[in-house]
């Protein structure tokens, strides 16, 4: 082994362990938390500082895993474009790879450098949060870790941009693709330096920033980094000054996910794994076909009901689509459904996941839009249940009616005659128990947002052990998915904040609220055009990404508009998730086809079968746009 491979080596060995520490730490928060509850429900001697502590975590968590994450690829990209590229010209989706990969490197290093005088500051001053005498927490080993993460991320970017160099060299292209990259780069700054020298207007700034984004994201660059580079860069441009750009990205680096509340990502997402591998979903599945198996379509019902069930204790669509793909098309397939009815209702239902409390994309709207968690799952309430009713009934329709969508269905009882009360209420007693602990801790004032996801994950992790359905392999995958999953979404919304801050700076999101406040278009010209919007970019991206792209732009227009904030996260979360039933990106279809692998099933028939679940969500959209009212139902 040369010296080069041993380099290698030693430093995929170090990004493994800076993963395993950040994924291990997370895992701890949710104990941490949980000792919090017990100590002041029971006890009334709560932990001091457990907010801080899990507030700063989350920042360590975050950039000890980021080289994993870019290692992996798992920061968020749209590669239809590049992928169509790649086919027709692989050596320009080459130049395209090996640019991106320059531009994580600088972006990350820019961090890298603007991190490094705080962090030697709090180390020399001995800087700490908290109060003395009370509980003090010191602020430079955090700091340490964003200098760390930062630097080991930019060396994985310069490591692949050397990779794909030598693979266009192996190609015979070397030159040509380097050269191209190179001057790819140094066109973009040149032309950042140029529009600094022209002291462009501020709105055409802003406008400049969105195009380029935009673009950026087209040819593939992940989603933070054309984000984090196209702030950067506006920052620049409207300061004057690529000091003070560097350290408002510094300061977004480590303060923007330093909030408690953030903490409701990993935990929730963690809850929602926990109940994966316990296998809960299969026992609701088995639960909901005894209650509607005599039904014509019962079995699709059933598959809507447990989907509406599973989506109530996870929050997260693609695990429902996963657990499903792989429980209820084969069981509607054996039935006599047909493969396209199965698995596009299987997609079709799957949004649930985001929309039925507790939801990962309303407690991300919830963050961006500052308004209450609490609030906007009791909102979602009655638009949940609207929309896995309209399933329900329209499967019973097309059985009744289409028969050649949905197959000649045979009996839908078979094992269901068999299955006893007892075996019904063992089914459904995990489920109503964690949806009792998490929802009802949230509405009994018992826990925070926050409390009740690490209560939760817990709980569901109690379960999947007393299940036996939990291997210590199968406890580190979940964790470590957790982990990345985490650090996908968290350094996406670290991108965005550098990106709506100089929006904001730029005051396009106050003109455009401005004008379209004084227009003509009012609150429901708006909302046509934006669902709109949100329809054609779910083609492409993925729900986070367009959330965050998109609502620092939508909510001043919004409340200029007199719309209430609560009910447009509802509208906002039901609309994006068509998203996921949409080509060419439509992640719920993806997820489905790689769960089945079967070459029989193939993306179009996917695609095709859940079309008219995307013109029921779209309805049910629609409605709810137009009586605000459903969404507000339980709200005071």
């Amino acid at each position: 082994m040369n010296a080069g491979q041993r380099i290698e080596d030693a430093f995929a060995t170090l990004i493994r362990g800076m993963n395993g520490a950040g994924v291990a730490w997370i895992f701890a928060l949710m104990f941490l938390i949980c000792a919090d509850i017990t100590g002041r429900t029971l006890f009334a001697r709560p932990i001091q500082a457990v907010p801080e502590i899990v507030a700063f975590s989350l920042v360590g968590c975050v950039f000890l895993q980021l080289a994993y994450a870019v290692q992996t690829h798992r920061l968020t990209h749209a590669d239809v474009l590049l992928d169509y590229i790649r086919q027709r010209q692989p050596a320009a989706g080459l130049v395209l790879q090996v640019a991106a990969a320059g531009m994580g490197c600088f972006v990350l290093s820019v961090i890298a450098i603007g991190a490094w005088p705080d962090f030697w500051r709090a180390f020399e001053t001995g800087e700490f949060t908290g109060v003395e005498g009370i509980y003090t927490l010191p602020i430079a080993p955090i700091k340490f870790t964003v200098v760390l993460g930062a630097v080991i991320a930019a060396l994985e970017y310069l490591r692949q941009f050397g990779r794909r160099s030598a693979s266009a060299a192996r190609s015979g292209r070397s030159a040509r693709v380097l050269l191209a990259a190179v001057a790819l780069l140094g066109l973009l700054t040149l032309a950042t330096a140029l529009m600094q020298a022209a002291e462009l207007a501020d709105q055409v700034i802003g406008g400049l920033a969105i195009v380029t984004v935009l673009v950026f994201i087209a040819v593939g660059v992940p989603i933070a980094v054309a984000l984090l580079l196209t702030g950067f860069a506006g920052l620049a441009l409207l300061k004057r000054d690529f000091g003070i750009a560097t350290d408002t990205l510094s300061l977004a680096a480590q303060g923007t996910v330093a909030e408690y509340v953030f903490a409701t990502v990993p935990l929730f997402v963690l809850m929602g794994l926990f109940v994966s591998v316990s296998e809960i979903g299969r026992d609701s599945f088995r639960a909901a076909q005894q209650a509607f198996g005599r039904i014509r379509g019962g079995l699709g019902v059933a598959t809507v009901a447990a989907n509406a069930v599973f989506a109530a204790i996870t929050g997260i669509s693609i695990a429902s689509a996963a657990i499903f793909a792989k429980i209820a098309v084969p069981e509607m397939v054996a039935r006599g459904y047909t493969a396209k009815f199965a698995v596009g209702l299987t997609a079709g239902s799957s949004v649930l996941g985001m929309l039925i409390p507790p939801s990962l994309l309303l407690i991300i709207y919830g963050v961006i839009a500052e308004v209450s968690i609490g609030a906007l799952f009791l909102a979602a309430i009655v638009p949940g249940i609207i929309l896995a009713v309209a399933f329900a009934c329209s499967v019973i329709l097309m059985a009744r009616f289409w028969p050649d969508f949905v197959g000649e269905i045979n009996t839908d009882t078979g094992d269901t005659d068999s299955t006893t009360v007892s075996d019904f209420l063992r089914a459904v007693f995990p489920v109503f128990l964690l949806i009792g602990l998490v929802m009802g801790g949230i509405y009994g004032g018992i826990f925070t947002p926050t409390e009740a996801g690490a209560a939760g994950a817990l709980a569901a992790m109690c379960l999947a052990l007393i299940k036996r359905r939990l291997s210590w392999t199968g406890l580190w995958d979940v964790i470590r998915e957790t982990g990345q999953v985490t650090v996908t979404i968290l350094f996406l919304i670290i991108s965005a904040s550098t990106f709506s801050r100089m929006l904001t700076l730029t005051g396009l999101p106050a003109d455009m609220a401005g004008y379209l406040g004084g227009g003509e278009l009012g609150l429901a010209g708006f909302l046509a055009g934006y669902l709109l919007l949100l329809i054609v970019l779910g083609t492409v991206l993925d729900s986070t990404s367009i959330l965050l792209i998109l609502l620092p732009l939508a909510l001043p227009v919004v409340a200029e508009l007199g719309g209430n904030l609560i009910w447009f996260g509802i509208v906002t979360v039901i609309g994006v998730e068509i998203g996921l039933l949409t080509p060419p990106l439509g992640l719920s279809v993806y997820v489905i086809k790689s769960t089945l692998d079967d070459d029989a099933i193939s993306l179009g028939t996917i695609f095709s079968g859940a079309f008219p679940f995307v013109l029921i969500t779209l309805t049910v959209t629609v409605l709810l746009m137009a009586f605000p009212s459903l969404s507000l139902l339980f709200i005071g």
